[in-house]
């Protein structure tokens, strides 16, 4: 099957599978595609062949994907004596079973491979993608939970790559604070064109792994660098006022990083002093809001620190019309613009 004649149901049913989408909210191709012998050909090389797919979601996701499908092929070709599921796809589930799988506490700490596909609104560029090695449900020791991707960085996202979002950071020198997995700073330097990105995060493990991803995706420290830092830390002499004083920061990202009432104080205390350094800094944070009093929180600190904030409109999409970041967003997800009030003139 040539590149040109497949199905679109099919490319967005690849991109979903690449994410480690939940299986029961995957976009399953109709059954009628499904019995076509090379729609299957096409998904066992795109989907499951490790000699084709680089890096390949973890065997457990693979059975969990793979078993339904196979499932939906049968139902689609009944008691045809014509059609038959593809011996690649029966043979890669046999193969996939007959190896021990971990028990489920160790597959939770597996390393998974998740690919991204990060498409500019309104663009012809070829298909770009960023894959993240992720542990999605560790948590570490100081109890942060960034060795995966939110929804709120997926939505940040999504806006940076849609027509009004690129200006943002293209040619800008950017720090992002709470990096997690790096994702946003890897599309930043990968895709965005920022001059140059500086990922920070708190813990040293959350650093360690994102200088993995960094390397992961072909990006070297002369474009982006991963740092720690601690909120609410004194700046002065540290290597954030040297960089910003030789590279001084354009813009400072961040996203799912204000969902801890303790944490908020440190957060902004750190914004203020990156404000005071760099006045007409650009911030932009986003973040599901699950709980109403945190965000009010946030909100009161940044006013109390005499903060400009305003929130950008940008509505996430549905699943249903979402054709390659996907995410739920069956909470609010805000995007937030904030800069230092102007100082009136005496």
């Amino acid at each position: 099957m040539a590149d040109s004649d497949i199905d679109q149901r099919l490319v967005i049913f690849r991109r979903q599978y690449l994410q480690l989408f939940e299986p029961d909210f995957l976009a399953w191709p109709p059954l009628k595609l499904l019995k076509n012998a090379d729609v299957q050909t096409w998904l066992y090389k795109n989907l499951f062949d490790a000699s084709r797919v680089a890096h390949l979601p973890p065997a457990r996701y693979q059975v969990r994907v793979l078993e339904p499908l196979i499932a939906r092929i049968e139902k689609a070709i009944g008691n045809s004596e014509h059609d038959v599921v593809s011996i690649s796809l029966v043979s890669h589930l046999g193969s996939l079973t007959a190896n021990e799988s971990p028990s489920e506490p160790g597959a939770m700490q597996e390393n998974s491979y998740v690919t991204f596909t990060c498409l500019k609104e309104g663009s012809d560029e070829p298909e770009s993608t960023v894959t993240i090695l992720e542990r999605r449900h560790l948590v570490s020791g100081s109890k942060t939970t960034g060795f995966r991707t939110w929804e709120g960085a997926l939505h940040l996202a999504a806006y940076l790559l849609s027509a009004a979002g690129p200006e943002v950071i293209h040619g800008k020198k950017v720090l992002e604070l709470g990096a997690g997995t790096g994702f946003l700073a890897i599309l930043c330097g990968k895709q965005l064109a920022a001059k140059h990105v500086t990922t920070t995060d708190g813990d040293d493990g959350v650093v360690e792994a994102l200088k993995e991803n960094l390397v992961l995706n072909g990006l070297g420290e002369q474009k982006v660098q991963a740092k720690r830092l601690w909120w609410g830390d004194d700046l002065k002499g540290t290597w954030v006022e040297r960089e910003c004083a030789t590279e001084p920061y354009d813009v400072v990202i961040g996203a799912d990083i204000t969902y801890e009432p303790e944490a908020i104080r440190a957060l902004v205390s750190t914004l203020r002093q990156l404000f005071d350094m760099r006045p007409n800094l650009l911030v932009v944070i986003a973040g599901v809001v699950r709980d109403a009093q945190t965000y009010e929180i946030f909100r009161q600190e940044c006013m109390a620190s005499k903060f400009t904030m305003q929130e950008i409109s940008f509505q996430a999409k549905s699943i249903r019309e979402q054709y390659s970041l996907f995410y739920a967003a069956a909470m609010p997800i805000k995007i937030l613009k904030i800069t230092r009030a102007s100082i009136p003139q005496s």
